[in-house]
């Protein structure tokens, strides 16, 4: 019976606690706006109303036979400093409206007959009374006036400021999730095609190789050593199918890690490389140096994926250029076990070595760019270790370097 595994896409629940995340950002910034406004307006509409009662405070005054001249100038201050719409409406001992109306800040058209220029002012009296409170003017317990008052232009404008940070918040959250929704699905997109095609390119040579030595078995069946050699040869290219089937499968899962040699898994690197590049370029030399016997905690198979697709970068980088080179170095640090990978080819520009990570980015025509994302991959998230470009110099070559933890020593 065949047994599927489940896959877990990478970024499902993350990136909806993202998108949670945005909405909720985007929702505190709304309210938070709201109450720092709605306490600004709470604060102007106070100063509004002091300013209010003290005109009406000004008006008590005046009406003592004490007043002074300095009282009607004060008064006038206060009125000069009034910028929200106000009215004094005079009243009788039983509280109905006598005599003209006096007004300030109102807008009224001047093109109006005065029965509607009246009409106008008896509607905003209305208008005001149900904005605040209207303060009363008296003398020795008499009502002489009220005083209708309204908000003022910055006030209003106030109180609709937190409703458009609302709206340009939700905008934000929505342009944000359809770029996030947009940039993952590509993101993906790119991840699977290329995907594919790594799954494609990695069987392509084993499969190609046996395929010449069934030609080769069908054209020597009756040479015994010849038949042997083959033998040995299709052994090799079954062990590289079940490794990449190995890798794969490994992918998305947990790999168990164990204390390796690194020297002896980049050597059976190298030993693969160096029978396909006379294939490529025959003038490039891949060369290893440092620690021989320096341990790190490894998945061997995924591994050496990781310094094949750093080599296979390098030889890619140096393409027809005579006399290239490849230098790997295995340093062993105090904290870390290091890996370095270095060529002579064309380098990277400073604005692209992050991008050189980044799933789908490629500079060969023909290129897919997963090679280097899967090897940060496979470093970081399954060996807990750092992979970064160490320097770079245009037509003078790059250096990688691998950072890998070393083996808790036991008490």
């Amino acid at each position: 019976m065949q047994q599927r595994n489940s896959v877990k896409m990478s970024g499902g629940p993350a990136s909806l606690y993202l998108k949670l995340g945005l909405l909720v950002i985007g929702l505190i910034i709304g309210f938070g706006t709201y109450l720092y406004t709605q306490l600004i307006v709470q604060q102007l509409q106070d100063r509004e109303r002091e300013l209010a009662e003290l005109f009406a405070s000004s008006f008590e005054f005046s009406t003592e036979p004490s007043a002074e001249e300095s009282d009607y100038t004060f008064r006038l201050e206060v009125i000069r400093k009034i910028d929200f719409p106000l009215i004094l409406m005079n009243v009788d001992s039983i509280g109905d409206r006598v005599g003209d109306l006096i007004y300030k800040n109102l807008k009224i058209d001047s093109t109006l007959t005065t029965i509607e220029q009246t009409d106008l002012v008896d509607k905003m009296l209305e208008e005001l009374a149900t904005i605040n409170e209207p303060i009363p003017v008296a003398h020795e317990g008499i009502l002489l006036s009220k005083i209708y008052y309204g908000d003022s232009e910055l006030v209003r404008r106030l109180q609709y400021y937190p409703y458009l940070q609302i709206v340009f918040a939700i905008v934000f959250i929505i342009i944000s999730y359809i770029s996030f929704s947009y940039l993952k699905k590509n993101e993906q997109s790119n991840i699977w095609v290329g995907m594919a095609k790594e799954t494609a390119h990695q069987l392509g040579t084993p499969i190609s190789s046996l395929m010449g030595w069934q030609e080769i078995l069908k054209m020597n069946f009756k040479e015994p050593d010849k038949v042997q050699d083959v033998a040995n040869e299709l052994s090799n290219d079954l062990d590289r199918l079940t490794k990449i089937a190995n890798r794969f499968s490994k992918i998305g899962s947990k790999p168990e890690l164990k204390s390796i040699i690194v020297y002896d898994v980049i050597c059976t690197v190298i030993e693969y490389f160096n029978r396909r590049i006379p294939h490529t370029n025959d003038s490039v030399k891949i060369k290893l140096e440092g620690d021989k016997l320096a341990v790190a905690m490894l998945n061997s198979d995924l591994f050496e994926w990781v310094v094949e697709n750093l080599i296979k970068n390098a030889l890619d980088a140096i393409g027809a250029k005579k006399n290239g080179s490849v230098s790997l170095r295995v340093l062993n640090n105090n904290k870390s076990l290091d890996i370095e990978v270095e060529d002579n080819g064309k380098g990277i520009e400073i604005n692209r070595r992050k991008d050189v990570f980044r799933p789908g980015y490629s500079t060969k025509k023909r290129g897919w760019g997963l090679g280097l994302s899967l090897a940060k991959r496979i470093i970081v998230n399954y060996h807990k270790g750092k992979l970064f470009v160490k320097n770079s110099v245009i037509d003078e070559g790059t250096t990688f370097q691998i950072s890998l933890r070393k083996p808790v020593k036991s008490s």
